[in-house]
């Protein structure tokens, strides 16, 4: 995001989830009045798990996408920013798999699908 201001935030999590939807986030000032339901855990009182609100999953994925940019791609551009960001929601999702089955359904979703060298550098 260019800006991480309250307007910013919440017209980013409106756009992204249903009206129904509940937000868990931990207690940054931003979010307060974010139009859905919310729940927040504060992090600066020692709480990191409040009934269903935390943010460790979500604190879990950055750390290893930001592992992966670090380790591996050393740089992604913003051009290609989304497709590495589904490329690790979808490691972090399969986690629980084992290796032969998570392989399996990385070739599953391939099949049928075409990404081109020139469709990659326009």
């Amino acid at each position: 995001m260019e800006n991480a201001d309250k307007s910013t935030l919440q017209g980013f999590v409106t756009e992204n989830t249903t009206d129904d939807a509940t937000v868990y986030t931990d207690e940054a000032r931003a979010y307060i009045g974010l139009p859905r339901n919310h729940q927040a855990v504060r992090h600066s009182a020692g709480e990191h798990v409040k009934e269903q609100a935390h943010t460790n999953g979500i604190e879990s994925f950055w750390a290893m996408l930001k592992r992966g940019h670090k380790g591996t791609y050393h740089k992604v551009s913003r051009k290609h920013l989304h497709r590495y960001v589904d490329e690790f929601q979808g490691r972090h999702t399969n986690r629980p798999m084992d290796t032969d089955d998570q392989m399996a359904d990385v070739v599953k979703d391939g099949v049928g699908k075409r990404l081109r060298y020139k469709d990659l550098i326009v």
